[in-house]
């Protein structure tokens, strides 16, 4: 006899928004913004722009994993797409026009390091070779709001598997483009370009880690972090680098962009929890966007079951920031 144990991620689906919901409505707006105000939505809404231009389109939506569902709505798209943080593009919210200017054909991902399969990989051939689909995760940023989101993409355990580390291999050191000339950003000195961030080989393993190729059933928009991103839904968002090329496997723990800035306030770490305030604000509750609520914030940002053990031996470590 089988026995079923649902994972803690897995809410009953009916407190999901259903998923033939989502979909009609989305085809609905579609059809609300065609003729003759099909020009001025697409000006005004750079994630759909995407989706005409992306040579991935045609791959979405993929099958969602009904094991990942959520205890909120899906956050609506025109907010989350219009509120972003990519310091590449400038250091407020509203930066989705700019971040149009970010060419996302070629592009190639380099993946070195100590691995027996070291390779460079074009996107669209590595979209071929992984398994996408979509998952509904939670994601909370450093800064005290949150969203819910609809992320299509595959476990980075499988792009693990491909590169083949080896036995010295303890980290995953990530690290996304630099070219200022299209990213006004990197032309700040004060910043030490590029994006870095950093795993253990045990978090990069674990079920929830996810590379995101998409959002919303179409390719990612460029004001995510196209064409591949990180999602790490027990961690504080910053530590979700966007826009990768490089992902090498290295011996010794790297240092992400904001620890190099800051390490009394961005660690290596950067679990969620609402009892570790940030060093000026509390991180005891959250701001859902797109809405007026605010909730409790959650332990592991509610994925504690899945990714507590990952930390339970770690002595003097600042986990929590």
């Amino acid at each position: 006899m089988n026995v079923i144990h649902k994972k803690a991620w897995a809410i009953p689906e009916r407190e999901a928004t259903p998923e033939d919901v989502f979909w009609n409505r989305r085809s609905f707006m579609a059809g609300v913004a065609g003729g003759v105000l099909g020009l001025g939505a697409m000006a005004a809404n750079p994630a759909r722009a995407l989706a005409e231009e992306d040579p991935s389109a045609g791959l979405y939506p993929v099958q969602r994993n009904k094991a990942f569902t959520l205890d909120r709505d899906v956050t609506a798209e025109s907010a989350s797409s219009t509120y972003n943080n990519f310091y590449e593009f400038g250091t407020s919210k509203q930066i989705s026009k700019a971040a149009q200017a970010l060419p996302i054909r070629p592009w190639s991902v380099v993946v070195d390091g100590l691995v027996d399969n070291p390779q460079t990989i074009d996107i669209d051939d590595m979209l071929a070779k992984m398994p996408l689909e979509e998952r509904l995760y939670r994601h909370r940023c450093v800064e005290a709001w949150s969203m819910a989101v609809p992320w299509s993409g595959f476990p980075l355990s499988e792009l693990v598997k491909l590169a083949g580390p080896t036995s010295d291999a303890k980290y995953l050191r990530f690290e996304t483009f630099n070219d200022p000339k299209i990213a006004p950003g990197q032309k700040q000195g004060w910043y030490p370009w590029p994006y870095v961030e950093g795993l253990t080989l045990a978090e990069a393993t674990n079920d929830l880690a996810f590379m995101v190729t998409g959002v919303y059933g179409k390719p990612l928009a460029k004001q995510f972090g196209a064409p591949l991103r990180l999602a790490l839904p027990w961690k504080y968002g910053f530590k979700s680098i966007k826009s990768i090329v490089r992902i090498s496997f290295v011996k010794e723990r790297p240092v992400g962009l904001w620890e190099a800035i800051q390490s009394s306030e961005y660690g290596f770490w950067a679990n969620v929890n609402p009892g570790v305030p940030h060093p000026r604000w509390s991180q005891a509750s959250e701001r859902l966007l797109g809405t007026s609520e605010r909730r409790n914030t959650l332990m592991f940002n509610g994925y504690g079951e899945q990714v507590a053990d990952l930390y339970k031996d770690l002595k003097g470590e600042a986990l929590y920031m």
